[in-house]
């Protein structure tokens, strides 16, 4: 698929069950009709909404990057966007579409998701975990066509896996176990790619090396690119625009508007750290 699809939320309000409700057998188990009843139906004792009233857009050919402090409610957020838990309220759309009013079938040609923890799947080479991003169009059984393979080899060679396409999964670094999930998204064909906390584990050049590559496939492969991230530095000089959550609301902006605007020397919040607005660069005295 290439048609360019933006990330819209609408009015979002994003939370989690406290104690007893699992919001995503809600989901799991019901019609939308139902799932919307059913939640109004639970006890505000029972939830917690961590935010509410987000409104922002991440556009295609751009990375995004969705920082905040832990517990602001990051991966809540994320997991709303992808689908795999619902909404307390508003809508998130993906293009034109409500993302509830889409079937998983063609949820999973929209969008794919990269997640921090490694797959089960460890005894399969790095070139049979890319060619499961195909899984939407052949079904889990199904057999790769010669187009099929092709798209895989073009992901692997995209993200510059190549040499270590015939090891193992259970040998590779967390570096290299990243880059290949996003061949895996590559061999997805989807528009719209989430990753939750990408850099969580590598050292200082494999974020830089992994978020210029993910910026590079945002700008030349049109995709629209929403991550999760911590390293707030590495966000400002390679993102097109951040999403800024905190105190229960979503700032939507490039790095230079949200600085121009306070929200970055709030959300650093220490007097020994200099943020400077002009080059978005971050020292410590």
């Amino acid at each position: 698929m290439n048609k360019e699809l933006p990330i819209v939320l609408h009015n979002l309000a994003v939370g989690y069950s406290k104690k007893g409700v699992h919001l995503s057998q809600v989901h799991q188990q019901s019609n939308e009709t139902q799932r919307l009843v059913q939640l109004r139906q639970l006890h505000p004792q029972y939830m917690r909404c961590v935010a509410s009233d987000l409104n922002a857009t991440a556009c295609p050919g751009s990375l995004t990057c969705l920082i905040g402090h832990n517990g602001t409610g990051k991966s809540t957020l994320l997991r709303t966007i992808a689908h795999l838990q619902p909404a307390l309220d508003g809508s998130v759309f993906i293009g034109p579409d409500d993302i509830t009013m889409l079937r998983p079938s063609r949820l999973s040609r929209i969008i794919s998701i990269v997640l921090t923890s490694r797959p089960d799947a460890r005894n399969i080479t790095v070139e049979e975990l890319v060619a499961l991003g195909r899984t939407p169009y052949t079904g889990f059984w199904g057999r790769l066509s010669s187009n099929d393979r092709l798209i895989v080899r073009q992901s692997i060679e995209s993200v510059g896996i190549a040499p270590i396409a015939e090891r193992r999964v259970c040998s590779l670094s967390d570096g290299e176990m990243q880059k290949v999930m996003i061949a895996k998204s590559l061999a997805q064909q989807t528009p719209v790619i989430l990753l939750d906390e990408p850099t969580a584990f590598l050292d200082f050049p494999g974020k830089i090396d992994l978020m210029l590559l993910l910026q590079r496939l945002a700008h030349e492969e049109r995709k629209t690119i929403l991550l999760s991230t911590h390293d707030l530095e590495t966000a400002l000089q390679t993102a097109d625009r951040l999403w800024l959550l905190a105190d229960g609301a979503l700032h939507d902006g490039t790095p230079h508007e949200l600085a121009d605007q306070g929200f970055i020397d709030s959300y650093i919040g220490r007097k020994n750290v200099k943020f400077d607005k002009e080059t978005l660069s971050i020292q410590i005295h």
